[in-house]
């Protein structure tokens, strides 16, 4: 053996020993709860921009350093973690969201929920704080002059080592990836050179003081422009419309937004107090007023699915001299309808196939409204069921932009992981807001024209109260133009014709291109 033994101290006790182990203990679960608690404060919905993820990282991998230190044990590897976890659910209890609320994990869309929020938070911060309190432990026991290790001991530390080093990396090479932003490429002619005269970009435009983000795109910036605005609520469409609306550049210049709380404009949700229906509107109108200014001063045609069919006809009730047309696709007229419908056509059909645990599902729910977003989750899966019928090729089949658009580059590696969080949050802030909407009552009149395209095989608790208000709508000119082969998306699932259609509305309304 080597090294000096030291005598014991005959002044230290071990109650003494106990006393500073319980002090030291004391230390970390202070400094772990603080920067869990300053962590919800400040990112409630965990690292939701680049920025965050980098600061996350770098908090982690210090309160995980300093936990190690003090502690001079391993064991601060699971203590601080757990100690921040606890401070960081406890601060952000009032914050709105199924990524931060009380997990569900009886159900495939809670387990996703689960990983999106807490799981991805616990990647980018707790992992380096595990990192950070072996690294911290290791030189606390070497300051302290541990005794050197031998054989089968030095091995395991350099294993030890070794594996920190991999953690390290990937780490690093996490925090470098997750803050490239995404890109649209430009719009090129045959040889790949950008056409002059054309535009294309992720632009930010500040909308009821949140940014935000809206791809423009267009092969000439003088034609008509067309705002387009996704379904949901939460829904981004930036990648659906890179996978199927490429050509529609040709015609015009094409506008899609990511709303306030949404896809790349996620980490505007907060706080959701402020996000109401009232102010969507008006960030609408907002955003219309700004294109029609920037490009050339003419009206906008508005088009608009799902709940974004909603939000466009308000817009246009609002503000209509700023509209040329809306169109409206997969077009809703009573969310609060459309669910009660639903939930009796789910019964029907458990009836009818004797599914006694879907009976008892929808009886123990009850009728809507529904105030918990779990539940839509539940009746979207009997959507299918309910109205079945072949989609087109080309529904199936997007491209690189994958089953969602969350493939399209116009999201970066961040932005997609936001881009399924705010389809769950989002939804879960304004969907309730739209349970008192009825444009059968509340729209009698729209002084702007009206196109409806609606798909044949639309669900009949959508199409039903669209086709009621639609049919008593006073309007300058209105037409139902239906949609054989389409459900609730025929922008999509028949494209070419949609775009043919949108080409026509553009020039018989009056916004050709000079």
């Amino acid at each position: 053996m080597t090294g000096t033994l030291t005598p014991a101290d005959p002044h230290r006790s071990p109650v003494d020993g106990r006393g500073r182990r319980r002090a030291r203990t004391a230390a970390v679960v202070a400094l772990a709860a603080l920067a869990g608690w300053l962590t919800a404060l400040t990112m409630p919905r965990g690292p939701i921009t680049p920025p965050g993820v980098v600061v996350a990282m770098a908090v982690g991998l210090a309160v995980g350093a300093a936990a190690g230190f003090v502690l001079r044990s391993r064991w601060a590897m699971l203590l601080a973690p757990v100690v921040f976890a606890l401070a960081v659910e406890l601060g952000r209890v009032g914050v709105v969201g199924p990524t931060v609320d009380r997990p569900e994990i009886s159900t495939f869309f809670g387990v996703l929920t689960l990983v999106l929020g807490r799981g991805f938070h616990a990647l980018v911060q707790l992992v380096p704080m595990v990192l950070g309190a072996a690294v911290g432990a290791g030189i606390a026991r070497r300051h302290a002059g541990s005794p050197a290790a031998h054989g089968w001991g030095r091995a395991a530390r350099w294993a030890r080592r070794g594996v920190a080093a991999v953690v390290a990396v990937a780490l690093v090479a996490l925090a470098v990836v997750m803050t490239r932003p995404g890109t649209t490429a430009p719009i090129v002619d045959a040889a790949g050179r950008p056409v002059p005269g054309s535009i294309a970009e992720l632009a930010t435009v500040r909308l009821g003081g949140h940014d935000q983000t809206v791809m423009i795109r267009g092969r000439d910036v003088t034609a008509p422009v067309v705002l387009y605005l996704a379904g949901g609520p939460g829904q981004s469409d930036l990648g659906y419309a890179r996978a199927y609306m490429t050509e529609f550049e040709d015609d015009v210049v094409f506008a899609v937004w990511d709303q306030r709380g949404t896809g790349t404009s996620y980490a505007e949700l907060d706080p959701t107090a402020t996000w109401t229906l009232d102010r969507a509107v008006a960030d609408t109108v907002e955003l219309a007023t700004y294109l029609r200014d920037r490009f050339g001063g003419r009206p906008i045609v508005l088009v608009g699915n799902s709940w974004g069919s909603t939000l466009g006809v308000l817009a246009a009730q609002r503000r209509p001299e700023l509209f040329a047309a809306y169109v409206g696709l997969g077009q809703m007229a009573s969310q609060l309808e459309a669910d009660r419908i639903i939930h009796r056509q789910v019964l029907d059909l458990a009836a009818r196939t004797g599914d006694v645990a879907l009976a008892e599902r929808m009886r123990a729910v009850g009728p809507p409204p529904y105030r918990d977003v779990y539940v839509n989750a539940l009746l979207i899966e009997y959507y299918d069921a309910l109205e079945p019928y072949e989609r087109t090729e080309y529904f199936r089949t997007q491209g690189p932009a994958g089953i969602d658009g969350t493939g399209a580059s116009e999201y970066g590696p961040l932005d997609k992981v936001n881009k399924l969080k705010a389809m769950i949050d989002m939804g879960a802030v304004m969907y309730p807001q739209l349970q008192g909407v009825d444009f059968r009552t509340q729209v009698p009149r729209l002084d702007v024209p009206v196109h409806v395209l609606a798909g044949t095989h639309e669900l009949t608790a959508r199409s039903g109260p669209a086709r009621e208000w639609f049919d008593r709508l006073v309007a300058p000119t209105k037409e139902w133009i239906p949609f054989e082969r389409s459900g609730h998306v025929p922008q999509f699932e028949e494209f070419e014709r949609f775009r043919a259609v949108v080409r026509d509305i553009v020039a018989r309304d009056g916004v050709e291109s000079p």
